[in-house]
C-alpha cells in the first residue's frame, strides 16, 4: 500500500506521529504557507527526537525559484541530517534551478519536487525534467489549502496517470493536498508510493495539533485500502537499522508500501 507521511511541526508532534503509524514523518510549518519551513533548531531537535526510526523529510520554504537562493537552502536543510529535502515548483527560473540542483543530487542530497494540482502544472515536462535532474522523488500537492483537496483539482485518471509516469521515471511518487479520510479508498488504490496528510491529522483545520486518535483513522484507512498481497515497507531513503526499525514496526500493524528506490525493484 502507499506509504503514510504525516507533517509535524514539533518534537510532540513527531512523537504523536511516530506513535500513530506514520511511515515518514515531513517537518513544515502549516501556518507559514504551503511547504512552509520550520527553524533549524526545531528540525535538529525532531531528527533527535526521532533516532533514525523513521525517515524525515522537510521542506525549505515558500520561495521563489532563484537558483542561488534555492541552492543555498537545500544545502542548509540536508546539512541538518534529514533522508529528504523537498522543493517547490513555485514561480521563477525552472530549468536554471533544475540544473543547480543537479549537482546536490549527485552528492547524494535526496530531492523531492512538489508539484502544485491548482496551478495547472505541465506534469508530462516536470516529471521527466525532475528525473533528469536526478532527484529522488516528485509529489503532487495543492498551494491553496483553502481550496479543496487534491481530488478537487485533478481527476483520479490524471492522479494515476501522474503515478505511472513517475514509476516510468523511475521516480518515486506521492500524492498530498488537504486529502481526506473520503479521498483514501479512492485515491490509495492509485499505487503512488506515499500520502501526505497534515489537515485529516488534526481537529479543526491544519493549523491545529495533531490528535492521536486522527492518526490512527488515517492509518486504518490506509490499511484497509492496500491490495491484500502481504508486502512488506520498503524504505527508500533511510539507512538499514532505520529500515529494519520501520519494517518490524510494519509488520505489527500489518502495513505494506514503498517501493525500493534501487533501479533493480523500481525497473518494473
Amino acid at each position: 500500500m502507499s506509504g503514510f507521511l504525516a507533517s509535524v511541526r514539533s518534537c510532540a508532534e513527531a512523537r504523536l506521529a511516530l506513535a500513530g503509524g506514520a511511515d515518514i514523518i515531513d517537518v513544515k510549518e502549516p501556518s507559514a504557507g504551503a511547504l512552509g519551513s520550520v527553524d533549524r533548531p526545531t528540525l535538529a531537535g525532531i531528527i533527535r527526537t526521532l533516532q533514525g526510526c523513521r525517515p524525515v523529510s522537510a521542506t525549505i520554504g515558500d520561495v521563489s525559484l532563484v537558483p542561488e537562493n534555492i541552492v543555498a537552502r537545500v544545502t542548509e536543510t540536508a546539512a541538518t541530517g534529514v533522508d529528504i529535502v523537498k522543493i517547490g515548483i513555485f514561480s521563477g527560473d525552472l530549468d536554471a534551478t533544475l540544473d543547480a540542483l543537479a549537482p546536490l543530487a549527485r552528492r547524494g542530497i535526496r530531492l523531492v519536487a512538489v508539484i502544485f494540482a491548482d496551478r495547472a502544472p505541465d506534469l508530462d515536462a516536470l516529471v521527466p525534467r525532475c528525473a533528469a535532474a536526478g532527484f529522488a522523488g516528485i509529489m503532487l500537492d495543492t498551494a491553496e489549502k483553502g481550496a479543496g483537496s487534491l481530488t478537487s483539482h485533478l481527476s483520479l485518471a490524471a492522479l494515476a496517470r501522474f503515478v505511472g509516469l513517475a514509476r516510468r521515471h523511475r521516480l518515486l511518487s506521492g500524492l498530498a493536498g488537504s486529502l481526506r479520510l473520503v479521498d483514501i479508498p479512492d485515491v490509495g488504490a492509485l499505487g503512488a508510493d506515499y500520502l501526505g496528510f497534515r489537515s485529516a491529522l488534526t481537529v479543526g483545520g491544519r493549523d491545529r495539533s495533531l490528535d492521536v486518535t486522527a492518526l490512527h483513522a488515517v492509518r486504518a484507512a490506509l490499511r484497509s485500502a492496500a491490495p491484500t498481497d502481504g508486502g512488506r515497507i520498503h524504505l527508500p531513503w533511510s539507512s538499514n537499522a532505520t529500515e529494519m526499525a520501520v519494517a518490524r514496526s510494519a509488520a505489527a500493524a500489518e502495513s505494506v508500501g514503498f517501493a525500493n528506490r534501487t533501479v533493480a525493484s523500481k525497473a518494473r
